[in-house]
């Protein structure tokens, strides 16, 4: 193999066509930052205010419900309105939960319910947003760069996480989480700016659309958002391929998703001065592929590297409830996230190569549900099952659950096993594309 096969390909940061690019690359660096260090903020100040696994693992659950609710109709707004201007306006809302955050954790003596509603909140501001983010990467990038802008984001992303982690495990101890909530809203600040660099990505025009998906003249705003909504789920459930990428994910995080058991596991290893090296290690994993990414391109069986790669988190994360000491821990939990980026690379390849325009924001939208619904299944079922066993049977057999039900999903969905990407040619709407969809919810 020659060294280009590894190197990353930047092609999509390159030249006057790829402004669009470069500033959603570089605001979601910087939010990102972060976002990831109050996210570790948070399980760690929920830690010391209660001592609970349990109390740690439902702040997941508080996020679930604006997130299936409002990433349903983030979706909806996506395919609506101006892409941009979605994204930019959510930037402001959320550096304001940022700042409601820091007020509390500045009070003498900071409450637990803020964590709760704020979180809950901010999952619903990042939920209307985030399809709007994964609509308009398909609009500024070439569809042939879309395998290495995807590799470059995660490049971006878990270099963020990597320090954001980091700083939010340092900085959540001493001086402890406002500054880490300060920094968050100066990032989300500092977002908004980048984002004005950004074209303005309007919703297609009905001409592009299928006649059955545009309904009439008036294009989809007409209709109303359940329909819509509705359109896009039968969409998904007809492609069998992006449903066993959903389900591989979902499967994955609720299963084998760690967060919360990292603090509690840092103290049973007597290491807590390792809790931010531990949140940070599966981006470290994950960087080091993204690195070394110019392969990815190459491989076309994205239904079984999608399998592979979930599968192979699941057996890392049950290594991680095995291991002896905390350098071993956070070895596996880097061989996790270097398989977790592996799958996130392929499947945002598969969603962004074969779904239509038209219906790309509502697929993010659900796309979001796979992405961000599991980590706060994950961490409420995790932390259920360690306050009635222990820390480390909650992360094996999170693990091996993963292991088998990735086994499953892969057996049972041929479309998903057998997919391979096209070699480049235009893109084709599959028999139960969304014309066929459309007029089965009309």
């Amino acid at each position: 193999m020659s060294w280009s096969a590894l190197v990353p390909d930047v092609t999509p940061l390159r030249g006057p066509g790829a402004r669009g690019f470069r500033a959603i690359f570089a605001s979601r660096t910087v939010a990102y930052l972060g976002s990831q260090a109050a996210e570790v903020a948070l399980l760690v100040q929920a830690q010391r205010l209660t001592g609970s696994p349990l109390v740690v693992g439902t702040l997941g659950l508080a996020e679930l419900v604006p997130l299936i609710v409002f990433g349903l109709y983030g979706g909806v707004l996506a395919d609506r309105f101006d892409r941009r201007a979605l994204m930019r306006w959510c930037e402001p809302g959320l550096a304001g939960c940022a700042v409601a955050l820091l007020v509390n954790a500045l009070l003498p003596h900071p409450l637990l319910w803020p964590l709760y509603v704020i979180s809950a909140l901010m999952m619903a501001i990042a939920s209307v947003q985030r399809p709007a983010f994964e609509a308009a990467t398909p609009r500024v990038v070439p569809r042939a760069q879309l395998t290495a802008a995807a590799a470059i984001m995660s490049l971006s992303t878990n270099a963020s996480v990597l320090v954001g982690s980091s700083l939010g495990g340092v900085l959540a101890t001493t001086p402890g989480p406002w500054l880490v909530y300060a920094f968050d809203a100066a990032g989300f600040g500092i977002s908004f700016l980048l984002l004005s660099r950004l074209p303005k990505l309007p919703p297609p025009d009905a001409a592009e659309r299928q006649p059955d998906d545009a309904g009439d003249a008036a294009g989809p705003a007409s209709g109303p958002a359940l329909r819509e909504i509705l359109v896009g789920l039968r969409y998904a459930v007809s492609r069998r391929d992006l449903l066993g990428s959903y389900l591989a994910d979902l499967a994955a995080m609720i299963f084998a998703y760690p967060n919360a058991m990292l603090p509690f596991l840092a103290a049973q290893l007597h290491a807590p001065w390792a809790t931010g090296l531990m949140f940070a290690a599966p981006s470290a994993g994950a960087f080091a592929v993204s690195a070394t990414s110019g392969w990815m391109p190459r491989v076309r069986r994205h239904g079984l590297a999608i399998a592979l790669a979930a599968g192979g988190w699941g057996l890392a994360m049950a290594l991680v409830g095995l291991s002896p000491d905390v350098f071993a821990a956070v070895a596996f939990l880097a061989v996790a996230g270097g398989a977790d980026e592996c799958s996130a690379v392929f499947r945002d390849t598969m969603w962004k190569q074969s779904i239509p325009d038209q219906l790309r924001g509502r697929m993010a939208g659900i796309e979001l549900l796979s992405y961000a619904a599991g980590p706060p299944a994950g961490q409420l079922r995790s932390g259920a099952v360690a306050s009635v066993t222990s820390v480390r049977f909650s992360l094996v057999s999170g693990g091996v659950a993963c292991v088998a039900a990735v086994a499953a999903i892969f057996a049972a969905l041929p479309a998903f096993r057998h997919y391979t990407a096209p070699a480049g040619a235009p893109l084709e709407e599959p028999a139960s594309g969304p014309a066929a969809v459309e007029r089965g919810v009309q």
